[in-house]
């Protein structure tokens, strides 16, 4: 027999884990610690699991992130049922959280998100992560889509193709003569760039390592790196020549034209397919944006 999940429980569980802590819960619920201590307890014991690491922050476990979850479509749920029953009032505007990669955002995202129509846009809360780690938020229930690497479904997800972003390996053309010569043919290329500086995303960017042991079958990049954890400061860094890395073509093309970056190999390019992941849910205002990232991506990615 299905155990009922009562409502006010699992809005209890999603603040606590909103807010990060009991007493923060409990002031925006408008009770006390107690007794949101008690309604988390009263919900564990319904579920028989442990749904909170009572850390600070708190965090879900694995049940728990599958209740919290749960309870962002709920509201989604609510949210779009009162809306078309004219119910809104003066409450808060649609929202919708997404998780994006940065190179996305600070290339062809935004715009995708200006095609949703103004009358029916909603408010966007955008997390920042990366490609391969977008879908832990998914899975997390923290946001209602991504755009992520990973072709699989999470759980209560639904998956479509956007495209593959190529980056292409570049430097500032004072920096290629002086660490890799004049020219930078692959089989000179491979004998040094593990020595020259690199600039890399963050620890988690495999990119130029990617690229490296695609030259030389064997080891990543060098060990001189600088990690710059923006697309717009990543790309500031390899202009100034603070070493070479891997930029978007939309983002190279242009400064490649105007030989202020050269090309370190060519021909040779290292793809990153994007998707589009989202919940489930018969959502409207989910279903508008999906559709204008969809033809955003058409446009900008490779297909």
């Amino acid at each position: 027999m299905m155990t009922d999940l009562p409502l006010d429980l699992v809005r209890t569980l999603l603040a606590v884990v909103d807010e990060g802590t009991l007493d923060a819960a409990a002031r925006v619920l408008h009770v006390t610690p107690s007794a949101v201590s008690q309604r988390v307890k009263a919900l564990e014991q319904r579920v028989g699991r442990v749904l909170l690491i009572r850390t600070k922050p708190v965090r879900p476990t694995g049940s728990g992130e599958v209740i919290v979850r749960f309870a962002r479509q709920l509201a989604r749920l609510e949210h779009d049922t009162h809306t078309a029953l004219g119910m809104t009032g003066t409450e808060e505007p649609t929202r919708l959280s997404i998780a994006v990669n940065a190179d996305s955002l600070a290339t062809w995202f935004l715009p995708a998100l200006t095609r949703v129509p103004e009358e029916s846009r909603p408010c966007f809360e955008l997390h920042r992560e990366d490609e391969d780690h977008t879908a832990r938020l998914l899975r997390e229930g923290l946001v209602m889509a991504a755009v992520t690497s990973s072709p699989d479904a999470v759980a209560g997800c639904s998956v479509r193709t956007l495209g593959r972003m190529r980056y292409v390996p570049v430097a500032h053309p004072a920096f290629a003569i002086r660490w890799f010569g004049s020219g930078t043919p692959d089989v000179s290329l491979r004998d040094v760039i593990a020595d020259a500086p690199v600039i890399t995303f963050d620890r988690r960017d495999d990119l130029q390592d990617a690229f490296v042991r695609g030259l030389s079958r064997g080891q990543g990049a060098g060990r001189r790196r600088h990690f710059v954890p923006t697309s717009e400061g990543f790309l500031d860094a390899v202009v100034a020549g603070l070493g070479w890395g891997m930029l978007p073509t939309v983002q190279a093309d242009p400064l490649l034209a105007a030989g202020r970056l050269v090309p370190l190999a060519p021909g040779r390019a290292v793809d990153v397919p994007l998707f589009w992941q989202q919940w489930k849910l018969d959502s409207p205002a989910l279903t508008v944006v999906a559709e204008a990232v969809a033809a955003a991506a058409a446009e900008a990615l490779d297909s």
